[in-house]
């Protein structure tokens, strides 16, 4: 008897074990293996039987997302949420969430279900008809014989140009040509061509005047817009004419640079007169930490980058300048993301002739409208998969 109540605690350890072994076998992870649009649906594919009551379903507005998330579950490698489509992403949220967004233009009613006798499936029903989302199946892709017109999910989001400089202030002038002109020119074609994306657009000024400084910095914050853009052409002393040239994107922030100094000062200076060097440190030293510098910066990167992919499929020798930082006081007032775009050097003469060709222009305005939209789509993402 006594080696009988010896050995129980034993077999009570051992059984213990077993069932923690097992409990961890069964309650670990699912793996999601495939996801694959088919007639109108999602279809979501696990390693193992999965549990609907794992998935948690929420809705975003402004756009439209149906929101999925799937507890206990990765994804089993980086080629699952690939062929999808526009309008439905998922990434791993969270080590052990897996999450799914669905956007629509408008709200709609999806049905989820696990298939009978399927219990490692998981469907979701898509947009469809006139709720504004068209998706491409494996079923339907060679009926359609006119492309639907993509859905652009920053319909509302407004953006607002500023052409620099006007009236009395005619910015750089260079081979009689005035910069003033030049930037109206770029901005009424980026007007219209943001427009063919889908957005609103707002512009400080459609002719020839002068806006005062109070009266450009705080326009993007009453019309709420999402992005302020201000469009300026460069300039470098005689001497330097014919070597210096390139296009380059600027955002707030102060800066040790020689040649950023030199550039933010030129473009201040008509808006500065009457301000004390104390007064002018005092503000943007108020605006230069936050999340707008870093979403400002992105939005940099992303329009320079459009900018001169666009330019350089019909023109050569475009130099890149890269993105920049400097204390542009345009850029003060906005508590949005605001970039200063610098189109070229007026003072260059090739760039000079390029720069006042509507093709060229044209080309401009459709690489920073890819970059807006660009940043958009990611800044999109982030929020999405938060």
């Amino acid at each position: 008897m006594e080696k009988i109540s010896n050995i129980m605690p034993l077999l009570s350890r051992v059984f213990f074990l077993i069932l923690l072994v097992n409990t961890l076998l069964f309650s670990g992870f699912n793996s999601m293996t495939k996801a694959v649009v088919k007639k109108g649906e999602l279809n979501l594919f696990f390693s193992k039987p999965f549990n609907k009551k794992n998935v948690k379903h929420f809705i975003l507005s402004r756009p439209h997302r149906e929101i999925y998330d799937f507890k206990n579950t990765r994804l089993a490698h980086k080629k699952v949420p690939l062929g999808l489509g526009q309008h439905v992403r998922m990434a791993q949220y969270k080590k052990n969430i897996v999450r799914v967004v669905i956007t629509a233009t408008k709200g709609y009613k999806p049905t989820a279900y696990q298939p009978l006798f399927s219990t490692k499936e998981y469907h979701i029903s898509l947009p469809k008809g006139k709720s504004g989302t068209k998706y491409t199946t494996h079923s339907s892709a060679k009926k359609k014989k006119k492309p639907s017109r993509p859905y652009n999910p920053h319909k509302h989001e407004l953006i607002v140009i500023d052409a620099g400089h006007g009236g009395h202030d005619t910015g750089a002038i260079g081979g009689g040509k005035r910069e003033k002109d030049l930037v109206l020119q770029v901005a009424k074609r980026l007007e219209r061509e943001l427009k063919k994306h889908g957005h609103p657009v707002y512009m400080t000024r459609k002719n020839d005047r002068f806006l005062k400084l109070p009266q450009r910095t705080k326009i993007a914050d009453k019309k709420k817009a999402v992005v302020f853009i201000s469009i300026h052409a460069n300039s470098v002393p005689r001497s330097k004419r014919h070597k210096v040239h390139g296009i380059e994107t600027f955002f707030l922030q102060n800066t040790r640079d020689a040649k950023s100094q030199r550039i933010a000062v030129r473009e201040n200076k008509a808006v500065l007169k009457g301000t004390t060097k104390l007064s002018r440190n005092v503000i943007i030293d108020s605006v230069l930490t936050g999340p707008k510098i870093v979403e400002s910066n992105k939005l940099a990167i992303d329009v320079q980058r459009h900018m001169m992919h666009r330019l350089r499929t019909k023109y050569s020798g475009v130099k890149d300048s890269g993105v920049r930082h400097a204390p542009f006081w345009v850029l003060v007032g906005a508590s949005r993301p605001s970039i200063l775009v610098e189109v070229g050097y007026i003072s260059h003469p090739r760039e000079r002739k390029r720069l006042f060709t509507p093709a060229y222009q044209e080309l401009l305005a459709k690489g920073i409208a890819d970059g807006v939209d660009s940043y958009l789509n990611n800044r999109k993402k982030e929020i999405d998969i938060q």
